[in-house]
């Protein structure tokens, strides 16, 4: 006979309340002071006045910054999720493949724990003219390829490209890692029977690889795509939001609102819109994996 562990709610919830007031002291208070900063005009020091929607209807209708700064993060968040399939599949080829792939998935994994400041001085090394030592124009010289040489990063409508290509580099490794941890959890003997039954290869990939890691697979879209949505380091590392607002996204526009323009009031109201932003997204994301798993079910 079991010996059945009883614990009552009580003592459930002592345990708990420390860690959820901590949670939300952390996380929910401080949305709810932007929000209501999100409707005061102030400087974040001297006396505040009480502005009501007016910060988000400059947001949405007056801010030449704003409107850019969205398609720039929106296209961040689609290029981050595209990466997603392409871990994947490099993640069942070393599955399949290679003797021993936790070495190559380590490796493709060190970039993710870098500091970001590491990462952006490098490629800022690497994307410099050929004449400050640049290798990427250095290595498009050397093969004759003048006319594709450009300044990565200074040159409006290549640097933003230029900051996605970092981005992608960098984070492959992680999501590669998840999608390879959750192929391994699959049982092998599930593709020893569908080998039985004819089913081998990509043919045993697309009927039971696939379906299996739909549950990882949204991890990584949700991340991805949250992750996005918040992007700012790297972007203040390499470009600043530069060249005239080129690498602009969100994030970088509320941080030049609020502490270098001193408007409090009207950072915290691109803060909140971040936030239903985000919210809104992982809804959809959630509610769209939600009916491909009711499908595969």
């Amino acid at each position: 006979m079991n010996n059945v562990l009883k614990v009552s709610k009580t003592t459930i919830a002592v345990f708990v309340l420390p860690c959820l007031l901590l949670y939300v002291c952390l996380v929910f208070v401080p949305i709810l002071v932007s929000m209501y900063s999100s409707t005061l005009e102030w400087n974040g020091i001297g006396t505040s006045k009480f502005v009501g929607l007016d910060n988000f209807v400059t947001i949405f209708t007056a801010d030449n910054v704003f409107w850019p700064a969205v398609r720039h993060t929106l296209l961040f968040a689609v290029f981050s999720m595209l990466e997603i399939p392409f871990a994947l599949m490099l993640a069942i080829l070393l599955n399949r493949y290679v003797k021993r792939p936790n070495f190559l998935v380590s490796s493709y994994f060190m970039p993710v724990i870098l500091s970001v400041v590491i990462i952006g001085q490098l490629w800022k090394t690497i994307y410099n003219p050929a004449s400050m030592g640049g290798m990427l124009n250095g290595v498009l010289l050397s093969l004759g390829l003048d006319s594709w040489t450009h300044s990565w990063l200074t040159e409006p409508k290549v640097a933003m490209y230029a900051l996605y290509f970092v981005a992608l580099w960098q984070y492959l490794g992680y999501h590669l890692l998840i999608q390879f941890t959750g192929i391994q959890n699959i049982p092998a003997e599930i593709y020893e029977a569908a080998k039985i039954d004819g089913a081998d290869g990509f043919k045993a990939d697309r009927y039971i690889t696939f379906p299996m890691v739909v549950p990882i697979f949204k991890i990584s879209i949700v991340l991805a795509f949250i992750g996005s949505l918040q992007s700012f380091d790297m972007i203040m590392v390499m470009t600043g939001g530069g060249p005239a607002h080129a690498t602009d996204v969100i994030a970088t526009h509320m941080y030049n609102s609020t502490f270098l323009s001193q408007k409090y009031g009207y950072g915290s109201a691109l803060a909140t819109v971040l936030v239903v932003l985000c919210l809104g997204a992982t809804v959809l994301i959630n509610s769209a994996f939600r009916r491909l798993e009711n499908k595969l079910s």
